[in-house]
């Protein structure tokens, strides 16, 4: 029997979690046209005598730029430490960490991933490799794949499914849909992979394989939530009404100042006759007549040609009206609404721009409860697939620390002196202090000449 794509994914994950994960894939395809720009469209009235304005300013996509930006646009630092173990074995192990994360163009993915996984409500770090193949790092958006967990841990992964359509054929028989499996059998890791057409057969691949693993190379990153929530929640969810309140608003302006900037022209006791092949523009001449019907009574009257200026106005409270909206749409994201404008005055000090940012701080900082783990596994993860597949020489005991870096203007002197002191009281290495703050371009070059001149 021929099945669909969907209930192909739908039987690989048992119980009502599979259906509503399913279900939620249509959603979150609207959350990315809406954060697009597409989805922001509305419909108008019919029999209107003119045509609306549809005035779209995106915010949205601004103020979701701004906060994965901000969270991941400095790289934060994953540095590998051990009580114990050999120091040149962990810097070593460094080497190769950064070594994948470099080649993976880590930095340029993470934002990404921040922004898909701050629309779409969760993202996966997937991390491929075999046998003699160095490890790459990959994020995928969720839409691109579904998973299930263990019965009795949500937070360990047993099934992740990744699928896309290949091509965008209409006929289901053309259709080819490449799908991959990791799952758990016997305490191993093992992967399937094939190319399935429209209505879910098999035409490619689809043998299982042993990865070699004990784990499933992948994790999944869920935006906020609650406690066992495996969908997570969605950062532009939570700004579509007022988004569409704001387009709504600039669009209304737009059409009520085309309406009453231009004034209607009033012709008073003028004959018909002479208003027939009336024409207004510089310079013209305007033949205007008297009607004489409205002299019948007697009475003189002369006919006249005068504007009507509109006495509308409303620029206060519109005003009002989107700069709340706008703020709201900020205060929502904990963005500072800030301009040149507003800065004049401001000491742009670091603890200053930091009292700024301090709402949006900590708003990353709590998502930061979610990504640390992730980025600590991926450190993990890259290591023991290193190990496995590259045959590389990874410490036995170590763990990773996360340094979150935010891109505003700190007290360097303060720290300067902070990270001197770590050194001379035997807590941070000459070398790690010159290639932090870049004293020299080759750290151990430096250290050489320095030990050459004390003697």
């Amino acid at each position: 029997m021929n099945i669909t794509p969907m209930q192909m994914l739908l039987a690989e994950l048992n119980g009502l979690y599979g259906s509503a994960v399913l279900e939620d894939i249509g959603k979150t395809i609207r959350l990315y046209e809406f954060y697009d720009g597409k989805g922001q469209n509305w419909p108008v009235p019919s029999g209107l005598d003119y045509k609306p304005t549809k005035k779209r300013v995106n915010l949205v996509k601004k103020l979701i730029k701004r906060e994965a930006g901000f969270m991941f646009g400095r790289t934060p630092e994953i540095n590998l430490k051990s009580d114990g173990a050999d120091g040149s074995l962990i810097a070593s192990a460094q080497h190769i960490l950064n070594d994948v994360l470099e080649k993976s163009r880590f930095k340029s993915k993470l934002i990404q991933a921040a922004k898909d996984c701050f629309i779409g409500k969760r993202v996966a770090v997937k991390i491929s490799g075999g046998f003699g193949r160095e490890p790459r790092i990959t994020f995928r958006p969720s839409f691109e794949f579904v998973y299930s967990t263990a019965d009795d841990d949500c937070d360990r992964l047993d099934k992740i499914i990744f699928f896309y359509q290949i091509n965008n054929e209409a006929e289901r028989n053309k259709q080819r849909i490449w799908k991959q499996k990791y799952f758990m059998q016997g305490g191993r890791c093992i992967l399937n992979e094939g190319v399935y057409n429209g209505f879910g057969q098999l035409l490619e691949g689809g043998n299982d394989t042993d990865t070699g693993l004990d784990f499933i190379p992948c994790y999944v990153i869920v935006n906020e939530g609650l406690t066992g929530d495996l969908m997570g929640e969605s950062d532009v969810a939570e700004l579509i009404d007022l988004q569409n309140a704001y387009n709504h608003l600039i669009s209304d302006d737009a059409d009520a100042l085309k309406f009453n900037m231009f004034p209607q022209t009033v012709a008073t006791d003028a004959k018909a006759e002479s208003l027939e092949y009336l024409r207004l523009s510089p310079g013209a001449l305007v033949d205007l007549q008297t009607d004489p019907a409205v002299m019948s009574d007697g009475q003189s009257r002369q006919a006249k040609l005068e504007k009507l200026e509109s006495g509308f106005g409303y620029s206060d409270r519109f005003e009002a009206a989107v700069n709340r909206t706008k703020n709201d749409m900020y205060d929502l994201m904990s963005v500072p609404n800030v301009s040149l404008e507003q800065l004049k005055g401001l000491m742009q000090s670091g603890k200053s721009m930091r009292a700024l940012y301090w709402e949006l701080i900590s708003r990353c900082e709590e998502k930061w409860a979610s990504w640390e783990p992730a980025l600590k596994w991926l450190a993990y993860a890259v290591l023991k697939m290193e190990e496995i597949y590259m045959n590389a020489d990874i410490p036995d005991s170590y763990y990773a620390e996360i340094e979150h870096l935010y891109p505003i203007l700190e007290d360097d002197f303060t720290e300067m002196t902070n990270d001197r002191q770590e050194v001379a009281a035997g807590l941070r290495s000459r070398k790690s202090y010159i290639e932090k703050w870049g004293v020299a371009p080759d750290a151990q070059a430096e250290l050489d000449r320095v030990k050459a001149e004390s003697f």
